[in-house]
């Protein structure tokens, strides 16, 4: 059986190609398919906490470091009406139901022209009478690393409402959004990292929003258990 090539994703072969050959040699045309194989099974762009934030901070120039040649491959760039906060995550580039996550880049905004409170209502391809918006739940937890305060993550779940139902419920997507600063809110325009993944489960299935405990945090992301004293 011939092997998976790079191929399949040509346009990112040919970068990689081209970052590691000489200059003379990079003026040449090769047969990608030919010369990159493609990754082992299991491989999977996976960032930590840390990671995302260091991927942040260089698409956000922090500290004159510059991004990832190959960023853009593994965390796209969300603008405008296109971004997270507009889009059914469904429709996002990549996005499956298959427990896998996705990762993009994009700007946060505000719902209103005054205050802070940030959009995270979106647009469903179902009812437009359906409100569907992102709701954060637990708290929000620094993300430190060797005692230098990195950012912040925010754990959010997606919930619908119908006009003629007064709770709302909540679907399987999930999101982990990340921001730099030493502030627990984001601030209005700036760049942040999203990683989104579905994550079904069927005990919490269609429990109203009000219901919703701090659970979620430890389910997602277990905190390190505490030393025993004793």
């Amino acid at each position: 059986m011939a092997r998976s090539w790079l191929i399949d994703i040509e346009g990112f072969a040919k970068k990689v190609k081209r970052t590691t050959l000489s200059s003379a040699d990079q003026i040449k045309d090769f047969d990608v398919s030919n010369e990159w194989p493609g990754f082992p099974l299991g491989i999977k762009f996976d960032p930590s906490d840390v990671e995302l934030l260091d991927h942040l901070a260089a698409k956000c120039g922090v500290g004159n470091t510059n991004p990832h040649m190959f960023i853009d491959e593994f965390i796209p760039t969300l603008e405008g009406d296109q971004g997270i906060c507009y889009t059914h995550p469904e429709n996002l580039p990549g996005a499956k139901k298959d427990g896998s996550s996705v990762h993009f880049f994009h700007r946060t905004m505000n719902a209103y022209s005054t205050g802070q409170r940030k959009r995270r209502k979106i647009q469903h391809h179902g009812s437009a009478e359906d409100h569907v918006r992102w709701h954060k739940t637990g708290k929000t937890k620094a993300v430190i690393e060797d005692g230098v305060h990195k950012g912040y993550k925010k754990i959010m779940v997606l919930y619908i409402r119908s006009e003629k139902e007064s709770k709302s419920y909540k679907f399987d997507w999930k999101m982990h959004q990340y921001h730099l600063g030493t502030g627990e809110d984001e601030k209005n325009g700036e760049y942040v990292a999203s990683k989104i993944f579905y994550k079904h489960n069927e005990k919490n299935e269609e429990k109203p929003m009000a219901e919703e405990s701090d659970n979620i945090t430890s389910r997602t992301s277990p905190k390190t258990p505490k030393p025993n004293p004793y």
